[in-house]
């Protein structure tokens, strides 16, 4: 999987593609849905490069690209990505391949390709596709182990765990994009002692650090997609907040799980990273010692070699205070994706061997990335110990859960010896106070 697109040495006509540290290098190219701020105009695809974005409803009208690549641009140039995401990996890496030789260093285009690009500064974002289903899935063990030993501490982690990948279907129609306000969630609370509900808003509001799974080309119903092609059928990967009310989860998730808890918002980063793009930075998949291994329908050598991704993740929170007196968020974990129990493809594989069919644009959340200590908590609950032990922050500020007005900053990147930096922008969510009941 490892191309001419993925050189390290590489440098692009786009200056700020080569600074140190930059999210959209050469060697990543991730796409996004956006139009110039303040106007009517329709969204329109685009890929980041350094601070700027290819536009590629421009690109396409420009008739600089030929065959295969000329195809998945027009495809890609509307309001949503669906289209391209239909397509297939080969017309996805023919636009990529394009893309890398147009845009390095002395490429014969760049004069031509520079009057297709837009000024990340002056754009907003939208969706990246219409997303017609949303599964959360729960990958993480270490999440799972620390969420269970606060409500079952003698037996934290449920026996099914470990042989079957959990997810449940989440609500669509909620999902935004980075910078997402939305309110605190009213819902039915119960205290422990109590003798019925209240309806109240979320006392126990928090994060989720997931990643998010865009499926590309879709399977007919009743065909299951194996894992030998599980990932041919994945457009991308962004960052996803899965902002949860754990007070209201707690009273309403027996025996159907999440409802009201999570159908209120759930925020992306605007950039989708290509699984192209993330080849390099691909880790063996494996399990501890007397852990059960995958069924054989969620096995192969391939996921076993490199089913897992190393994609670095950070949390960051901003409080109203610290936001007023300029002071820049605060960064309260760190982590990685390498971690997750159950990889990009075995959930593929899995979702589909009922004989579910998938669709271009549907999206699956990782579930919880926490790491195997807990200031690798991908949620407050665990960092807090469910409000036990609370977070003390630069300002003197302490936290158990969201208060009103915080802002969480979900950061991911990928890098190593040999390989450029890629990166997934920010995702950026802010909450607001509860409307009255």
């Amino acid at each position: 999987m490892i191309n001419e697109t993925h050189d390290p040495a590489l440098r692009s006509w786009v200056a700020s593609a080569n600074a140190e540290g930059a999210d959209f290098t050469i060697q990543n190219l991730p796409f996004a849905t956006f139009r110039r701020r303040g106007t009517t105009d329709s969204l329109r695809g685009g890929v980041a490069i350094g601070d700027q974005i290819v536009d590629l409803a421009a690109l396409s009208a420009a008739g600089l690209l030929q065959g295969m690549a000329a195809t998945a641009a027009k495809a890609g140039a509307g309001s949503t990505l669906n289209p391209l995401m239909a397509l297939g990996a080969p017309a996805w890496s023919a636009l990529r391949l394009a893309l890398s030789r147009a845009l390095r260093d002395g490429a014969a285009e760049q004069s031509r390709l520079q009057a297709c690009l837009v000024p990340q500064a002056d754009v907003e974002y939208g969706l990246p596709a219409q997303i017609g289903d949303y599964t959360d899935f729960y990958t993480s063990v270490h999440h799972a182990t620390n969420i269970g030993k606060l409500f079952r501490p003698d037996n934290p982690l449920l026996p099914n765990y470990k042989w079957v990948p959990i997810g449940y279907h989440g609500r669509s129609s909620s999902i935004g994009i980075s910078g997402q306000r939305f309110r605190r969630p009213l819902g039915q609370l119960k205290a422990p002692d109590a003798e019925g509900p209240v309806l109240a808003p979320s006392k126990r509001m928090d994060i989720e650090l997931e990643l998010g799974i865009f499926i590309g080309t879709g399977n007919a119903q009743g065909e299951p997609i194996t894992m030998a092609e599980a990932e041919t059928h994945v457009f991308g990967i962004c960052l996803l907040n899965d902002w949860s009310a754990r007070d209201i989860q707690a009273w309403e998730y027996q025996p159907l799980g999440p409802f009201l808890s999570k159908s209120f918002a759930t925020t992306l980063s605007p950039w989708v990273v290509t699984m192209e793009a993330l080849a390099p930075y691909r880790v063996a998949f494996s399990r501890p010692d007397g852990d059960p291994q995958p069924l054989p329908y969620l096995d192969s050598p391939a996921n076993r070699e490199r089913g897992a991704l190393d994609i670095r993740l950070q949390v960051l929170l901003q409080s109203q205070r610290m936001r007023d007196a300029g002071q820049a968020p605060q960064k309260l974990i760190e982590t990685s994706y390498r971690h997750a129990y159950w990889t990009v493809a075995q959930m593929v594989t899995h979702h589909t061997i009922n004989g579910c069919n998938l669709q271009p644009g549907d999206l699956f959340g990782s579930g919880t990335l926490s790491g195997p200590t807990l200031d690798q908590a991908g949620a407050l609950i665990e960092l807090t110990q469910g409000g036990k032990q609370p977070i003390t922050l630069a300002n003197g500020e302490q936290r158990t859960f969201l208060e009103d007005g915080d802002t969480v900053v979900l950061r991911g990147w990928c890098e190593k010896p040999g390989a450029a930096h890629i990166g997934f922008g920010d995702c950026v969510g802010t909450l607001l106070p509860a409307a009255t009941a």
